[in-house]
């Protein structure tokens, strides 16, 4: 008996730091000033406790300096996998390459990276869904038109898909112009104020899309104020408040991702990575068009 629980108690003692060892997961996310961030944070958090990996997160607040130093701070750590949602996709690649260099695998989620090698790359096809927006756009102004293009943070690899879908869609429309295509870096304010000037610029507008709900909800406050009347409003991402704007009649449509998946899905594929499974570049996120 007493040789019975020696051995229990030895394989005990084997066994018990082996469950401990648990993984640790580093994510960067380029903002948490934003609702389709804290919800895609939100979604890894409850990935996370399911695969039972402990989970980093740090706020790169639009910022590529802090995206680095956040970076480097996860790599100091010696995580075991670094998700990362690029706030630059040329900005980040030093910093994956460093990642790379430590051994450290690194998933990209909702933002693809320029360069550096990335295990896995899980996010929404922007490309089909600026399609989908375009497509929806020119038939709801019955392929004619003078529409504006508010265009995501210049350098993010989601403006860039986005605005090159939207782009292709609306080359099938010979009578459909693009006005403008301005900046106003996936913000609210900024949305409200490009388009304030835009506006003025612009006596005739028949639709407006942007890169994000965040400034379509800018630009249709800024058209409200103007007292501009009869514009297609068409956003991107189906946040709370571009929802509750398409019920109300004011938003025409929005491109729902969904970034709580988003989210779950790159903590579920680095879990899984480290417990041996290979996966593939490219993971798509199913999008769909919510409208009014």
């Amino acid at each position: 008996m007493r040789k019975f629980l020696a051995v229990m108690i030895a394989v005990a003692l084997v066994a018990a730091p082996a469950a401990a060892a648990e993984k640790t997961l580093g994510l960067v996310i380029s903002t948490l000033n934003n609702p389709f961030f804290v919800t895609l944070k939100e979604g890894a958090e409850t990935a996370a406790d399911k695969a039972g990996v402990k989970l980093v997160i740090l706020d790169a607040q639009d910022d590529s300096a802090k995206m680095t130093a956040a970076m480097e701070d996860l790599i100091q750590q010696k995580v075991d996998a670094i998700l990362v949602n690029p706030t630059d996709s040329d900005a980040v690649t030093p910093s994956i390459m460093k990642a790379n260099e430590a051994g450290i695998p690194v998933l990209t989620i909702d933002r693809g990276a320029s360069g550096g090698q990335v295990l896995c790359h899980v996010a929404s096809d922007n490309v089909a869904g600026g399609v989908m927006a375009g497509e929806f756009l020119a038939d709801r102004l019955e392929g004619k038109g003078k529409v504006v293009e508010l265009v995501g943070i210049p350098g993010t690899s989601a403006a860039r898909d986005r605005g090159q879908g939207f782009n292709d869609a609306i080359k099938a429309f010979p009578e459909i112009e693009i006005v403008a295509s301005q900046a106003a870096d996936f913000s609210r304010d900024k949305g409200l104020k490009v388009f304030e000037n835009i506006l003025q610029a612009q006596p005739e507008i028949a639709g407006v899309f942007a890169h994000n709900d965040e400034m379509i909800l800018g630009a249709i406050a800024a058209a409200e104020a103007a007292g501009r009347e009869g514009i297609v409003f068409v956003g991107f991402d189906a946040v709370d408040d571009a929802v509750a704007s398409v019920k109300a009649g004011k938003l025409a449509a929005t491109v729902a991702q969904q970034p709580a998946v988003i989210g779950a899905m790159g903590v579920e594929k680095a879990a899984a990575f480290l417990s041996g499974e290979k996966l593939p570049e490219f993971i798509p996120v199913p999008l769909q068009l919510i409208v009014d």
